[in-house]
């Protein structure tokens, strides 16, 4: 039931790498520093520099194969969403950890139901 296409997965990959490095800022939590701003910095600029090299419709210099990109996302979303356990900031306010857990559970929500491989790779397996 994998519904979302790389195209689309693509553009999230961008937005979703953005909205990390912006989230310090956008939640308000920007002045606490340490782990809790460093991390979602870290990991949207790590996002968007292997989407750049996925090979999909979004990713330029693609070399990285989408199921390993898909790895990739599990990986930093799992880490991003215990973040605020493993380095200490769950007891901080709701608006700095929850951003945390909710991104990092969206992530690979969108990654259970993201297609494995371009809709151009799929279609030249299909027709060899």
């Amino acid at each position: 039931m994998r519904f979302i296409p790389t195209k689309v997965h693509g553009i999230l990959d961008y937005v979703v790498g953005l909205a990390l490095i912006a989230a310090p800022w956008l939640f308000g939590f920007a002045a606490l520093g340490g782990p809790a701003v460093v991390i979602p910095i870290v990991l949207g600029v790590g996002l968007i520099v292997y989407s750049l090299f996925t090979k999909y419709e979004w990713g330029p210099f693609g070399f990285i194969p989408m199921p390993v990109h898909l790895v990739f996302d599990v990986a930093a979303s799992l880490f991003l969403a215990l973040s605020p356990w493993l380095f200490g900031f769950a007891d901080e306010a709701l608006n700095v950890w929850l951003p945390h857990v909710v991104v990092g559970a969206a992530v690979i929500v969108v990654v259970l139901f993201s297609q494995p491989q371009p809709a151009s790779t799929r279609h030249r397996a299909a027709t060899a």
